[in-house]
């Protein structure tokens, strides 16, 4: 099963990936995070494998009784003809929204590229989120059979009741063959909720039993630097991996609670798509009560320009700061929090290097925020 989309691949398939396990399939996971398989865990270097080295996995997967695969499959994979080879039962899409413009040029060529995994000859079966215009645009275009999921309103797979709860939401789902799915899922995020719909798709179409596949959403976790949680005594703090301008405000809006203000950090990565950077700037001014702006990996950039970049269409906002090194800035929201507060590190998530002046240094988002905070101590 290949997943597609500017966010929620990564989550889409660790989800997919454990109800397949509590269904008893042995399973395999390619994708930004990394790859795994029976008790392997191996290092990605790309969301997406070179055509030869993605064969090789899966001949490998294969050798070691893996019956089913969740992968996610970027844009320039799917350009630069990186899955021709492979055949998908079937391929999921998630959103479309700007990312990758450095690459693609246009949102045209972006959606372009994603549509390709949508072709007889690459997948038997699509199965698509409507809930935005480039999801409606592609269930209408493709020819391959389909089946379409919303959030917002109804499709083949839909909520028919979803209500919010301390720790995610309780939910009543509506599927294809008269399928009814009512259970708790613990993740927060309502963009967590097109994810699980996407798996719970996927997984009733791979065969597994739709009683396997509720009893199996209670337990089901996020994916490491998704709205991750930073256990420690003091504070409610969290990593994201969001790096666009969707991600950015839909993470945000997943932590928003009356009475609870949001210390927010987040940086732009350097060489890549620069005309997203305001947009991301603006996404953080709006949404967090204290925004702090930093580095991300600037590679060959001037982290300064870089941030000249994110906010000087902004009016920041009071208490705003910018702060060009990122470990001062984790720091200095740390500095600032209350009883109360809540935290925020956005863009990196899960990776663990920061690339600078082409340089990759030892760094986690999640390590700097804890030391921090015992530092306050």
């Amino acid at each position: 099963a290949g997943v597609t989309g500017t966010n929620g691949k990564t989550t889409s398939t660790f989800l997919l990936d454990q109800i397949w396990r509590a269904a008893g399939v042995n399973s395999g996971l390619i994708g930004t995070i990394g790859i795994r398989y029976g008790n392997q865990e191996l290092p990605a270097t790309h969301t997406t494998p070179e055509s030869d080295e993605l064969q090789r996995l899966l001949a490998t997967m294969k050798e070691a009784g893996v019956g089913k695969v969740a992968m996610e499959v970027s844009s320039h994979a799917l350009a630069q003809e990186r899955v021709a080879a492979t055949h998908f039962k079937v391929a999921g899409f998630t959103n479309l929204t700007q990312d990758h413009l450095d690459y693609h040029l246009t949102m045209e060529n972006y959606f372009g590229a994603k549509r390709k995994l949508f072709n007889y000859g690459l997948a038997e079966l699509g199965i698509v989120c409507i809930d935005g215009e480039y999801g409606k645009r592609l269930y209408n275009e493709i020819s391959i059979p389909k089946r379409s999921i919303a959030t917002n309103g109804k499709a083949d797979w839909y909520f028919e009741r979803v209500d919010q709860t301390p720790s995610g939401f309780e939910l009543l789902i509506r599927g294809t063959d008269g399928i009814s799915i009512e259970n708790q899922f613990n993740i927060i995020g309502r963009h967590n909720l097109e994810n699980l719909l996407l798996a719970i798709a996927i997984a009733h179409e791979s065969g597994v039993d739709p009683l396997v596949i509720a009893n199996s959403v209670p337990a089901l976790t996020g994916a490491p630097g998704r709205l991750e949680r930073v256990k420690n005594e003091k504070y409610l703090a969290l990593i994201d991996y969001a790096h666009t301008p969707d991600a950015v405000t839909r993470a945000i809006a997943a932590v928003k609670d009356k009475g609870r203000r949001i210390i927010a950090v987040l940086g732009c990565g350097g060489d890549r798509d620069s005309s997203k950077r305001a947009l991301m700037g603006a996404a953080l001014n709006e949404g967090a009560d204290i925004p702090i702006f930093t580095s991300d990996n600037p590679r060959s950039e001037d982290p300064a320009k870089i941030l000249s970049e994110m906010t000087d269409s902004l009016k920041l906002k009071s208490g705003g700061e910018i702060i060009v090194d990122r470990k001062a800035a984790i720091n200095r929201a740390v500095e600032l929090a209350q009883p109360g507060d809540l935290i925020l590190i956005l863009g990196k998530g899960h990776e663990t290097g920061q690339e600078i002046s082409g340089v990759k240094i030892p760094f986690s988002d999640r390590e700097v925020l804890l030391s921090a905070i015992k530092a306050r101590g």
